[in-house]
């Protein structure tokens, strides 16, 4: 076969890349790698789709062929491999195997010691993530997003620690871009906050949102009107429950299959804390933020929530067991897992379709303390509602709407689980949310069961820690700043 014949493959396989049609472009990879075997390159671009069409093996396979040919930069490889074990496949060990053979051949690789220490925390290992972020900026003093990390890190005591100081000078660099100074802004405003300069937080949280919403081109937009629609079809699409759950029967009573307990609300209302605690039940295994439910919306049910509505017994069934079946590769052998997406409150109909035993922890929080919160969180930019104070009360006050709604349908199954009072009382807190989860009471569950697990949200370092009470009313610092948000959330017109 010419080599021309190689190289018209490629061409084939990029265009097809190039038009969105990924599948297709894999499938020409590997007819060219059927005849030329030993074109590292070849399973690299293999890998990469494979990865973007979530075959996750297979992806791993193919970037150890490019490995075992001799790719080029083999430290990019082993970072990718890494990124999939941690992020994909929950394989963190792995993961930390594979970024460090990226250190060995390449002990200043970047990507590599900034995805180490993004590893270290997750798994509450905060010398060794601060100790990465110092040999990053050793390296690379203008890594922005590694002093914001670092930052994040570092205990603050006053509005003169010389980290405020540094980080006000990184903000003025203009080497930073939009991404840079919305990371090393929200950096600002927790340190400013963790020193009692309230004011000066707010300012600051107040320009991190707005660098945030720079970062992405369009600059991002919310639009109150769109999300009401949403709400809206949300109510339709839904308008009664389908039939009363099955009478619930005792764990050990319960047929061999994993069991989804969903754990929703608004950021930053402790659904990370509540996951955690349940996960010490020796019944449970912690799924954290799954994106599995989602992703069954927009590919099974689209337009989602229209086509909804007319989900038969039969697809619905269906739909469960491929939810069941994605969970149970990620946690062989569990009985129990939390999926603990916040915003799968706009999803507790469907979920209630798919699963009529389904239990919903709703957590709750102080309105003021949650909208404050979400406030000075580094959260996507593309949740463009998060990025303005005023965005945030509306956005409050519909999911309060939808709240109310999945409440008159499935009351029975819906527990509101308040932060408040779980920081105020916790066992009789924890008594009412095993009962509710029809587990028996273990100590365990007194004490979060996050030593050593992986945590992937910003409560990663909170979650940690003995129960507290200081976030509860944290919201009276800023009592100036927020009287147009209480003002709007005691609105009662929706």
């Amino acid at each position: 076969m010419p080599a021309s014949s190689a190289a018209t493959l490629t061409g084939e396989a990029a265009r097809l890349e190039r038009a969105g049609h990924l599948a297709e472009a894999a499938a020409t990879w590997r007819q060219l790698l059927a005849r030329w075997p030993d074109l590292a390159d070849g399973w690299y671009n293999l890998a990469r789709l494979q990865r973007r069409l979530g075959e996750f093996a297979a992806a791993l396979d193919s970037y150890a062929q490019a490995l075992r040919h001799g790719v080029r930069a083999p430290e990019e490889i082993h970072l990718n491999r890494g990124v999939i074990f941690a992020d994909c496949l929950r394989q963190e060990a792995a993961a930390e195997t594979e970024l460090r053979a990226a250190l060995e051949l390449n002990p200043r690789y970047l990507p590599a010691l900034q995805n180490l220490g993004n590893l270290c925390e997750d798994l509450g290992r905060r010398d060794e993530a601060r100790a990465l972020y110092e040999r990053i900026l050793a390296l690379a003093p203008q890594s922005f997003q590694a002093l914001a990390r670092y930052a994040q890190l570092a205990p603050v005591s006053s509005p003169e620690d010389p980290l405020i100081l540094r980080l006000r000078a990184a903000l003025a660099d203009p080497g930073a871009d939009a991404a840079d100074r919305a990371s090393l802004g929200f950096a600002l405003a927790r340190a400013l906050d963790a020193g009692g300069a309230y004011a000066a937080a707010f300012a600051a949280a107040a320009d991190a949102n707005r660098a945030s919403r720079e970062s992405v081109r369009p600059a991002a937009r919310y639009d109150r009107r769109a999300h009401e629609r949403l709400i809206d079809a949300l109510i339709a699409a839904f308008p009664r429950a389908q039939a009363p759950r099955p009478p619930s029967q005792p764990l050990a009573a319960q047929p061999p299959t994993v069991r989804p307990i969903f754990i929703c609300g608004m950021w930053r209302s402790g659904s990370t804390l509540t996951e955690q605690l349940l996960a010490g039940h020796s019944g449970v295994s912690a799924g954290g933020e799954l994106d599995l439910l989602p992703q069954l919306a927009q590919s099974a049910l689209s337009p989602f929530p229209q086509a909804a509505a007319t989900l038969s017994a039969a697809s619905a069934r269906e739909l469960a067991e491929r939810y069941r079946r994605g969970v149970a590769a990620l946690f062989p052998g569990a009985r129990w897992v939390t999926d603990k997406r916040p915003d799968n409150f706009l999803l507790i109909g469907l979920i209630k379709r798919l699963f009529p035993e389904a239990r919903i922890v709703h957590t709750t929080r102080d309105p003021l303390d949650t909208c404050l919160s979400i406030f000075f969180l580094h959260l996507d930019p593309q949740l463009a509602w998060a990025l303005d104070l005023e965005d945030i009360g509306h956005y409050f006050r519909q999911y309060g709407r939808l709240m109310a709604h999945w409440r008159a349908l499935f009351g029975q199954d819906i527990l509101d689980f308040s932060y408040d009072a779980l920081v105020r009382e916790p066992r009789a807190a924890l008594e009412r949310l095993l009962a509710f989860c029809d587990l028996p009471w273990e100590d365990a569950c007194l004490a979060p069961a996050s030593r050593g697990k992986p945590v992937k949200t910003a409560s990663v370092w909170q979650v940690r820690e003995p129960l507290y009470r200081r976030s509860s009313g944290r919201s009276a610092h800023y009592r100036r700043e927020l009287e147009p948000l209480a003002a709007s959330l005691a609105d009662p017109t929706p």
